[in-house]
């Protein structure tokens, strides 16, 4: 279990920017690829967000969510 674990943190890149204001945005999520994978954070109204059920990256139907275990992002 831990090797599996460990792979797939390896896979994930997860970025971390500072805003124009220089406050901490949220991180976010990129594939080996570099396809974007939405924010990291607990927003639900966030479209952008991987806690958001009904947006492109939180969406447990959508192909570029990390929350769809069949996916294509390779995750």
């Amino acid at each position: 279990m831990k090797k599996i674990l460990l792979s797939s943190i390896a896979l994930i890149g997860i970025i971390f920017v500072l805003s124009s204001e220089g406050e901490a945005a949220s991180p976010y999520l990129v594939s080996p690829d570099g396809t974007y994978l939405g924010n990291l954070n607990t927003n639900k109204y966030d479209p952008n967000s991987v806690a958001n059920p009904y947006g492109k990256y939180g969406s447990k139907y959508s192909d570029k969510s990390i929350n769809n275990p069949y996916n294509s992002t390779g995750i």
